[in-house]
């Protein structure tokens, strides 16, 4: 029995059984109404047996922990620990691996926090621009994540699959501490012990981090690599030759580990003319270096980080004046007393 038919028997008295007759004479206009309206709901009902369908799906989809999400609905972490780079083999051979045999590993993502209907990532930013790439939804895992739970989740996933380099873990580990996470959710998250945590931070606030993306995650290179090239950069005009090096389009062709390599070579070749002097931090009450003075040849500098202490360089050089003068009169104090 056709929908149609179905409907006509919940919603008409029809006849059990009509004999041979002749041509049956046109319905009438209040038939024909009544007719139109019974079609028009059976498409009704079908379209919401449909919706319903697709809403049990969805549950199940849900229920089973993976679900396929459009990835124009999902935002990237704030907290990024990757070193983007131009050429990746890898990525390639990926889009092609999902291309044939689609997505195997989902994602995961949690509801974000501040929009309704759109969601956070986790971990899993490669296969969801694969995703994007190929023009497809990406399987997802929706968990609900506090902010700490996201942080540990990403980089637990980086060491249980595709290992973070070494200068990728030291300023992912810089950024977590920059954005106000405590030691213990950058120990959890990146599975490491507090004096690693402390070199990672340590390195990563050395290098300049323009050069550091220039050159890219360097994977072969470990924390004795990175320290010798934080120890060469500071060498008068040094950067100026890294960037030299990395501008070279022979160079940037190259992988990310030969890239700083030349960058290494190119500064072991310099005469080691070390600029004299020394630097200080400056923490804050809560214990974050906010500041560092560095006296050298003479002159003394002040470099404050601003995502530490935003604003507060024009802070203390709009009170210049009064500082210097309340210098002045400490110091005829003291030598008044003397």
């Amino acid at each position: 029995m056709s929908r149609k038919d179905a409907i006509n028997n919940l919603f008409l008295k029809r006849p059990e059984a009509i004999s041979v007759a002749p041509k049956s004479p046109a319905p009438k206009d209040s038939e024909r109404v009544r007719t139109g309206a019974i079609s028009a709901m059976g498409a009704s009902l079908q379209e919401l047996a449909d919706n319903a369908k697709q809403a049990t799906l969805l549950r199940k989809q849900i229920a089973d922990g993976e679900i396929w999400l459009e990835t124009s609905k999902i935002v990237g972490s704030r907290i990024t620990d990757r070193i983007p780079i131009d050429v990746d083999p890898k990525f390639d051979e990926l889009v092609e691996s999902v291309r044939e045999n689609g997505q195997q590993v989902p994602i995961l993502v949690r509801p974000h926090p501040d929009t309704p209907g759109m969601f956070e990532i986790a971990y899993g930013r490669r296969r969801m621009r694969v995703a994007d790439i190929l023009n497809r939804p990406v399987l997802a895992i929706i968990r609900d994540l506090a902010d700490r739970e996201l942080i540990i989740a990403q980089g637990r996933e980086n060491s249980e699959r595709t290992d973070l380099s070494f200068i990728e873990k030291a300023f992912f580990a810089k950024n977590l501490e920059e954005d106000g996470c405590d030691r213990a959710t950058i120990i959890a998250a990146l599975a490491s012990d507090k004096a690693d945590i402390s070199r990672y931070i340590t390195v990563a606030r050395r290098v300049p981090e323009d050069i550091v993306r220039r050159i890219g995650p360097a994977p072969k290179m470990g924390r004795a690599r990175w320290l010798a090239l934080a120890d060469l950069l500071e060498i008068r005009s040094a950067s100026v030759v890294a960037e030299q090096v990395l501008e070279d389009p022979s160079i940037q062709n190259l992988d990310s580990d030969t890239r700083f390599q030349s960058v290494l070579r190119a500064l072991q070749g310099r005469p080691r003319r070390r600029n004299v002097g020394h630097a200080q931090l400056w923490k804050t009450p809560q214990g974050k270096d906010a500041a560092r003075i560095e006296t050298r040849g003479g002159k003394t500098a002040l470099v404050f980080e601003e995502k530490i202490v935003p604003a507060f360089a024009t802070f203390v050089t709009g009170r210049l004046d009064s500082l210097y003068r309340e210098f002045q009169h400490e110091t005829k104090k003291e030598e008044g007393e003397g």
